[in-house]
């Protein structure tokens, strides 16, 4: 195999695991979350504003970190910065 090659399986299995990995943290973070403000909620119903604005605020950090991963993935695949350094001395000779 080229070195184009191995950089190519090289980033599309990386893009992979990281958007695998970056969906099903945030899934059980997130489920972990609702679970734990729905038995708050459960235990007391008047403080519901505040639990529910406090987990819509934490469900977006948790929903940031699969979407970081998302990004990093579309980078490593679309827009590679390893490219630059296999491709050009290819093209120079």
């Amino acid at each position: 195999m080229d070195n184009i090659t191995i950089i190519a399986v090289a980033s599309i299995i990386t893009a992979g695991f990281t958007t695998s990995l970056g969906c099903l943290a945030p899934a059980f973070g997130e489920a972990r979350a609702v679970a734990t403000a729905l038995n708050a909620l459960a235990q007391q119903p008047d403080a519901s504003s505040t639990i529910t604005r406090t987990l819509f605020v934490g469900l977006a950090m948790i929903e940031s970190l699969g979407i970081y991963c998302f990004v990093v993935s579309m980078i490593l695949i679309f827009a590679n910065p390893f490219w630059n350094h296999v491709i050009a001395p290819v093209v120079v000779k």
